[in-house]
């Protein structure tokens, strides 16, 4: 995998977290392919730009959602023009500066390269709650904590 495919995979994951965190559907929807697909959090599913926009659009104007520290762990080439991210989440409620270890999460995208560029295929966000595990949800939390720091330390 070239460096350009592997920046433009983390880049359609960064635009994903960036529009999330703005409250912004129409932005978060932009990169998905007209036949794309969204697991959400809590296994709701969308299909397709305009069903992304419009069901996040509802959210954000119903709901004051917390805001996601991701943090890509890697991007694979699995074919020529397919690419699977994988990477780690977390969420700082609204009016909060610390994360919520109870939604902590897997991200994967799957893209599609085409014409265009690089778009999405598939978003999954699967709950991280390790089950009878107290010790890998510290352990993602603090991690996660970390990035967060050095992104408003960078800011």
């Amino acid at each position: 995998m070239h460096k350009s495919d592997t920046a433009a995979v983390r880049d359609l994951y960064a635009q994903l977290i960036r529009s999330w965190n703005s409250r912004d559907a129409a932005a978060f929807a932009a990169p998905f392919r007209a036949d794309a697909s969204v697991i959400g959090f809590d296994g709701s599913t969308m299909h397709g730009p305009d069903e992304i926009a419009a069901t996040l659009g509802q959210i954000f104007a119903h709901h004051q959602t917390a805001a996601y520290i991701g943090k890509v762990r890697t991007v694979q080439l699995l074919a020529p023009t397919v690419a699977l991210l994988r990477a780690v989440s977390g969420m700082v409620p609204p009016g909060q500066t610390a994360l919520n270890p109870a939604v902590n999460t897997h991200h994967t995208l799957l893209a599609v390269r085409d014409a265009d560029g690089w778009r999405i295929a598939l978003y999954q966000n699967t709950p991280a709650q390790f089950h009878g595990r107290p010790d890998l949800v510290e352990q993602l939390t603090a991690e996660l904590q970390q990035e967060l720091d050095a992104q408003r330390a960078a800011e």
